[in-house]
């Protein structure tokens, strides 16, 4: 399978074209590579020509590196026969608004709707407001679960796509047609949108949601595959090729089976891409101890997935010498800067041997082991504050060091989140959010380790990275 002459990738921000053109630096994990005379050819710019064999192949295999991403507005539409299905529970208001939002959105289209009802209170009321749009109904006898209830309605989709939404959501005329022109790439899989938050008064923690959303990866696009800037996707609002998922979710897991899918059919050689240009809008929870409880059911569900894919959902992945840069730090001791400062010189001092092809070996070893320190910083810092909060806690007790580190990583963290944030909280509130927000999602995760026996979904990898 390749990619049609037209389809339009471009180098992304994070990758560096270096040596006048001659090799990039950048990726996931972070790479150098250097380029043949004939895929440099290929390169206009940023921009590759997938017209020329070579420019095909190097456009393949950039994707693949996560160095390089489709460009969606100059990608050519894709006109194709689509099916919508709706898992739903005892949600009538926000059913009712997302099928008018699909009615508004697909105007010259007819797709067809499918409204799977995972055994509601009230089925009737939801059957009434389904046919009203000239939606199918499908009862459910039992609840099954939003995977389950996916599934269900997936066994009735005929067409080449299906297209996921929640009951919570809202969709726009650019939602699905944006995200169909991925599916150029005949390894794209599943394609999703940026989930927004609803705009409108509410609470706190509601505002806090709008700001810094669970479901909300962000707004820049990229690859969707584990152990990367983008390693999941809610399947909030998907849309997939109907032969690449093939069963769909994992009806056994009520939490995480979106991520599930996504590694199982990364493992399998496809492609997801997360696109931001298409948006859809979410009714997130305002109500706090709702969304408490929700932030804590997210981490429950790092335990299956470890024990599904071992090594994919490692807290934290660092190479052994960044590991002893930051326990020299986080030591504060007067030798621990000299010290973290010799192992980042070494470290670079061995690299650079790695890379003697390079124009300036030196220079670039020097910025990757920099990337190196500023990638462990921000994963020690999550796990203090997030995976491992508890043990700083106790740690914080008994240790001076302990709690300036955590009071430092704080202070940080909450500094570089809200300039993210849109401005609808002061930075109090929002500080107070984003811990309570990481106490749940790691109570979460340490109360489903304790109830299944195991530690995986705790334990970082510390091995040597390739």
């Amino acid at each position: 399978m390749t990619l049609p002459s037209n389809f339009t990738v471009r180098v992304n921000e994070h990758t560096t074209i270096i040596e006048n053109g001659a090799a990039m630096v950048g990726g996931s994990p972070t790479r150098y590579i250097r380029l043949s005379s004939r895929s440099q050819d290929a390169l206009r710019g940023r921009d590759v020509d997938a017209s020329t064999p070579e420019g095909a192949q190097l456009a393949e295999k950039l994707l693949d590196l996560a160095m390089a991403d489709p460009v969606v507005e100059l990608l050519p539409e894709l006109t194709a026969d689509y099916t919508i299905v709706i898992p739903v529970m005892n949600r009538v208001g926000p059913l009712t608004r997302l099928l008018s939002s699909i009615q508004k959105s697909t105007q010259g289209q007819k797709p067809r709707i499918i409204v799977v009802d995972d055994a509601s209170a009230n089925p009737e009321a939801l059957r009434d407001v389904a046919v009203s749009f000239g939606a199918e109904f499908l009862p459910l006898p039992v609840n099954v679960g939003p995977g389950g209830a996916r599934n269900a309605g997936l066994a009735l989709v005929e067409t080449e796509f299906v297209v996921f939404l929640d009951s919570d959501l809202e969709i726009n005329s650019q939602t699905i047609p944006l995200l169909l022109r991925h599916f150029g790439d005949p390894r794209v899989a599943m394609a999703v949108p940026r989930i927004k938050g609803m705009q409108h008064e509410g609470s706190w923690i509601g505002k806090y949601e709008n700001a810094r959303s669970s479901l909300d990866l962000g707004p820049t696009s990229g690859v969707v595959k584990p152990r990367s800037p983008i390693s999941w996707a809610p399947s909030a609002g998907v849309v997939a090729r109907v032969r690449a998922i093939k069963d769909g979710f994992d009806p056994s897991m009520r939490v995480g089976e979106d991520v599930d899918l996504v590694w199982r059919l990364s493992e399998a050689g496809w492609r997801v891409r997360y696109e931001p240009a298409a948006t859809a809008e979410h009714e997130h929870r305002g109500n706090f101890k709702d969304w408490f409880v929700r932030k804590a059911q997210y981490g429950s569900g790092a335990v299956p997935l470890a024990c599904k894919h071992p090594g994919a959902i490692a807290p934290a992945v660092m190479a052994p010498w960044s590991v002893a840069v930051m326990a020299a730090l986080i030591a504060q001791r007067k030798w621990s800067v000299p010290v973290a400062v010799l192992i980042a010189l070494g470290t670079s001092s061995r690299n650079s041997k790695h890379l003697a092809s390079a124009q300036n070996p030196s220079g670039l070893a020097a910025q990757l082991t920099a990337l190196g320190v500023i990638g462990a910083t921000a994963q020690t810092s999550a796990l203090m504050l997030r995976h491992w909060w508890p043990v700083t806690l106790v740690a914080s007790f008994y240790s001076k060091r302990i709690r300036r580190a955590a009071l430092v990583a704080a202070v940080v963290d909450v500094a570089v989140e809200y300039e993210k944030n849109p401005n609808e909280l002061d930075v109090v509130s929002f500080g107070v959010a984003k811990r309570l927000d990481d106490i749940a999602y790691g109570s979460g995760v340490w109360l489903a380790s304790f109830k299944a026996g195991t530690l995986a979904a705790l334990k970082p990898d510390w091995g040597k990275r390739k």
